[in-house]
């Protein structure tokens, strides 16, 4: 039996979990009722979190989450037991956001002190009841704060570039992994069918944009024609009867034309070309390039600021509609966070 064994079973019946819920099936019993009572909770408390998002949320962890995955990323890396304590400072700008990083503590072994973000305070709660309830001996090991963390002997933050500056002087004397605002990019050539830009809509679009993978800039070549993006684009035309989602359109149009600058917009979605790789809810940024080789030059002086690329024409980017569905080896910011728990 590999050594692993114990945690890949755990984590592979909380994937059953999540896929018996999307497709319907009750093998999993209460703790089906359970989770479709957390998800009818989630939604009430935080108004981003809609069904449909958090549905999709599920769904993708649901895939995510099998035997198979699960084993080939686990046994990638030694099985370790220690006394170290791991702190999580955790985002709640999308479902589930922080499970990554709690998975990755339990798999390696460590007592894990949480603070989650009042944003996404139901989901992972109930996510480790099913899984402490799986495995009883991490019943002890995790901990929810809603102060300051205090026990830890190392740390993962994740928060904006500006509390990342907080989040470095405070746990400056432990090893720390912090993580800063980063976002999407997509390149178009100007040759993706009707059925790649629908998928790039989802990568846009899903979370309404709030999502570090969402793609938030496309870099388009000279002269590129957005009929083709605004047609896809309109699978989304009910997400302006969100409330929320519509007083930020509302909001940044009104801003923008009062600075005359030139959108092209939808009704429910504003294209701006702009340099920034951040950009507001309901508007996606644009740049245009000239060559490739620019383009490739722009993405190398701003990997900092990028989560991941998609596009059909650069080398090692992701295909449309992926990028809110990471494999469990794809690390936010790029950087090991198993390797990272693992060292000495």
């Amino acid at each position: 039996m590999n050594s692993h064994q114990n945690t890949i079973t755990a984590f592979t019946a909380l994937g059953q979990l999540f896929r018996d819920y999307s497709t319907g099936n009750n093998n999993s019993n209460e703790w089906i009722e359970k989770l479709d009572n957390a998800i009818v909770s989630a939604s009430n408390r935080n108004k981003w979190f809609t069904k449909e998002n958090l549905n999709y949320c599920i769904q993708a962890w649901g895939d995510t989450l099998t035997e198979s995955k699960i084993s080939a990323w686990l046994n990638a890396y030694p099985t370790q037991q220690t006394s170290q304590r791991l702190g999580l400072v955790l985002a709640g700008n999308i479902p589930l956001v922080g499970l990554h990083d709690v998975l990755s503590g339990l798999a390696c072994g460590y007592s894990i002190e949480i603070k989650s973000s009042s944003n996404d305070s139901i989901l992972l709660p109930f996510v480790l009841g099913f899984l402490t309830n799986a495995q009883p001996e991490w019943r002890n090991k995790i901990h929810f704060t809603d102060g300051k963390l205090e026990k830890f002997d190392r740390v993962i933050a994740t928060g904006s570039t500006n509390t990342a500056r907080y989040f470095e002087y405070y746990f400056k004397n432990v090893p720390h992994i912090v993580r800063k605002t980063r976002n999407g990019v997509a390149v178009l050539d100007g040759t993706e069918t009707q059925e790649e830009l629908a998928a790039l809509c989802i990568d846009i679009m899903q979370y309404f944009g709030l999502g570090c993978r969402s793609v938030s800039h496309l870099m388009v070549p000279e002269g590129y024609d957005f009929n083709d993006l605004f047609l896809a684009l309109y699978e989304y035309k009910e997400l302006i009867h969100h409330n929320a989602y519509a007083n930020n359109y509302d909001y940044n149009k009104a801003v923008y034309l009062m600075q005359e600058i030139d959108l092209l917009e939808n009704g429910f979605v504003m294209l701006k070309k702009d340099l920034g790789l951040n950009s507001p809810i309901a508007c996606i940024h644009y740049s245009t390039y000239k060559n490739v080789e620019a383009v490739e030059k722009s993405i190398e002086l701003q990997q900092e600021q990028i989560q991941c690329v998609v596009s059909k024409c650069l080398k090692n980017s992701l295909a449309f509609g992926q990028t809110q569905r990471p494999k469990l080896s794809d690390y936010a910011d790029h950087v090991d966070t198993m390797a990272f728990l693992l060292k000495k």
